[in-house]
């Protein structure tokens, strides 16, 4: 689904474990056989497994079951078990049980926003923003991807999107609309987005000829008042919505008509509740 390498996977383990486990070393554990098993206790989409999967073979752990990224769970699910030395199944416990929980909750939050969205245009994407914690960004995004959603922007290189601070150094709209030609052509392989606020805004663009606009922050009557008009004058131009989007509201963005919700909401909440067991064997 996604690729991390294998210094990420290393970083890790040496992030919790940075010369050696204190604890395990000093009630003498070393050699006794161990296993583990995490068990999901609400409700979830799981996200990590395979991340952990690979931090268990560098700490020389056996895997014996695990469920795939993107699983829908129900409450008291054991989603990933393994056998071990005790002090290699102490090593990976925290920061597998951290990856997992972490995860989970995010690919849980986006599934749930889309599900809900769904039901008021079968159609509509759930797009997370890149306002991501810095380190986190290559698990948050494999966690979207697994509910179902998917990244509106990878990064500056990836994409066009034109804010008002952008506009603000080029005499704004009225600035941009006689360069779009010229950008279009320079940018052949790439949508050109603005970000807009009021609907003259929109509609000035959209009979510029611009590939899509982006709403944000405006209220539900507008958008779908400017939703109505665009797609009456363009109905191939890509719309979405943004700002304060989460999933108490994504059913009536949704029903706007927009082609995309973009949030940033799935990032933030609990992690989901899975719990560890480690024992002798």
């Amino acid at each position: 689904m996604l690729y991390i390498s294998d210094a990420t996977i290393d970083q890790y383990i040496k992030e919790d474990v940075p010369y050696l486990d204190l604890t395990t070393y000093t009630l003498d554990l070393a050699g006794k056989k161990g296993k583990i098993e995490f068990i999901c206790r609400e409700e979830a989409v799981i996200c990590g497994t395979e991340e952990v999967l690979r931090i268990f073979r560098k700490l020389n752990i056996l895997p014996s079951r695990h469920i795939s990224s993107g699983t829908k769970v129900q409450p008291q699910t054991s989603i990933l078990a393994a056998e071990g030395n005790a002090e290699d199944l102490h090593m990976a416990w925290k920061v597998a049980m951290n990856i997992l929980e972490y995860s989970s909750g995010i690919a849980t939050r986006t599934n749930k926003i889309l599900t809900k969205a769904r039901q008021a245009n079968p159609h509509v994407e759930i797009l997370t923003t890149r306002k991501i914690f810095p380190g986190t960004k290559e698990l948050a995004i494999k966690a979207v991807l697994a509910g179902g959603g998917l990244p509106h922007r990878l990064g500056l290189s990836e994409t066009v999107l034109i804010f008002k601070q952008h506009l603000n150094f080029i005499g704004g709209i009225e600035g941009l609309i006689p360069r779009l030609s010229e950008l279009k052509t320079k940018l052949n392989e790439k949508k050109i987005i603005v970000e807009v606020e009021t609907i003259e805004e929109a509609l000035l663009l959209c009979q510029a000829g611009l590939d899509g606009l982006q709403f944000d922050k405006v209220a539900l009557p507008a958008l779908n008042k400017a939703v109505e008009l665009i797609r009456a004058k363009n109905n191939r131009i890509v719309l979405l919505a943004a700002g304060g989007i989460n999933e108490q509201n994504a059913v009536l963005y949704a029903g706007t008509g927009v082609d995309g919700l973009v949030t940033t909401s799935v990032y933030f909440g609990k992690p989901v509740d899975i719990g560890t067991i480690i024992e002798q064997v």
